[in-house]
């Protein structure tokens, strides 16, 4: 018999610890998979969202919490953006296209969001993209109240177009918190992956003057969306200056990639202590392999010694029960592969859900090459403490026949 019909025979003699064994390294490397490639994933996805801006200008105060804000919609807003201030970088020679936006209200927990046409018309969410509506819609009419609805919203809400619904004042939902204006569904937002998908825009004009928002409302706007223009290197720097430097009123969060680099940056412990969690995991299991096996030699003493007696070398013993580990290491591998389906995509429909950001769970990464060398490489090593117990078998001894 071949090496590999031996291990394979010696797998089905002991398929209930062979399964309970690879079951651990599958659980292992679909958690370290899942980690890995989430971490990796989220830092690509979240620095490249930007709804295709280059900052944000807001009131004084974090420019983090005012790109979540603004860009990701999550978070509160930091204050109040006076009217005049977006004319006057709406007016700068190095920007492009500036977009108010006013925030402030919900609808059954969906944030509501104020802006004008020009988000959707003058904008692209990613280079050559622009944002379009599912047939038979319209975009809102600033004059009118109407609504168009990102397309996550009206999956979950079940809005369609002709629908017809009262805001809520503040983020979180409280039904004593109705607004006595309607507004019109006039169109959904296709599909984009990005956290537009979670908002339901209306006129900036709708919320600053909805009921109950105050007399200042309607002469402020919760933060401007900048873009630069093209080839305009230093404009970025100037505007940082102006606001964050010389002045002490407005924040000017630029870049937007930048900024959000600085929430991996303050959670990046988090990540570590995951992937630390998922190689002790990795690390029990490959113990339980030398475990396993090492706890089967003294049944198959007599077998290893018939092996010997047959002409098989010492080093084709040790070799046979390396090679076992490796296999049951190799078979957890790919088990965990399913594992790491089910979890990823658990995860990636939690971020979807709570941040509108969509991941790419099953585009390759170096990890789906290195992880599985990795762990069979751990499990032949887990292997040759009980190979050297195997090289050690007394022929003469194990082959006298027990009383």
């Amino acid at each position: 018999m071949s090496i590999v019909g031996i291990v394979l025979h010696s797998l089905r003699q002991h398929a209930l610890s062979t399964a309970v064994t690879a079951a651990s390294v599958a659980l292992a490397g679909g958690l370290l998979l899942t980690v890995w490639v989430v971490k990796t994933q989220a830092q690509a996805a979240f620095t490249g969202v930007n709804a295709g801006f280059d900052a944000v200008l807001g009131a004084r105060g974090s420019k983090l919490q005012l790109v979540l804000n603004a860009i990701f919609h999550l978070e509160s807003s930091p204050g109040n953006v006076a009217w005049q201030d977006f004319l006057d970088v709406q007016s700068n020679l190095d920007v492009e296209l500036a977009v108010p936006i006013a925030v402030g209200d919900n609808y059954h927990g969906w944030r509501i969001v104020g802006t004008t046409p020009d988000l959707f018309l003058k904008s692209e969410y990613a280079p050559g993209k622009k944002f379009e509506l599912r047939l038979g819609g319209n975009w809102f009419d600033p004059a009118r109240r109407s609504a168009v609805v990102g397309s996550f919203v009206a999956e979950k809400m079940k809005l369609k177009i002709g629908d017809k619904f009262h805001p809520f004042h503040g983020l979180v939902f409280d039904e004593q918190m109705q607004h006595s204006e309607t507004y019109v569904v006039v169109g959904v937002l296709k599909p984009s992956n990005t956290p537009v998908d979670r908002v339901i825009w209306i006129p900036l004009e709708g919320v600053q003057r909805m009921s109950g928002h105050g007399a200042q409302a309607d002469t402020a706007v919760s933060a401007v969306l900048v873009k630069l223009k093209a080839g305009s290197a230093l404009a970025g720097f100037q505007l940082d200056t102006l606001y964050n430097k010389q002045g002490n009123r407005l924040t000017f969060a630029w870049p937007i990639g930048r900024v959000v680099a600085e929430l991996f940056d303050k959670i990046g412990w988090f990540d570590r202590v995951l992937t630390l969690v998922a190689w002790l995991v990795a690390l029990v299991a490959t113990s339980s392999i030398l475990a396993s096996i090492y706890n089967s030699m003294n049944e198959r003493r007599r077998e290893l010694a018939i092996f010997r007696a047959l002409g098989a070398r010492r080093t084709t013993v040790s070799s046979v029960i390396v090679l076992e580990a490796a296999t049951i290491s190799a078979l957890g591998v790919i088990v965990g592969f399913g594992f790491y389906v089910g979890l990823i995509s658990i995860v990636t429909r939690i971020i979807r859900s709570q941040t509108g950001v969509v991941l790419e769970p099953f585009a390759f990464d170096p990890v789906m090459l290195w992880e599985p060398v990795v762990f069979v490489a751990l499990g032949a090593l887990a292997g040759i403490v009980p190979a050297i117990k195997a090289y050690r078998t007394d022929v003469a001894q194990n082959l006298t026949p027990r009383s």
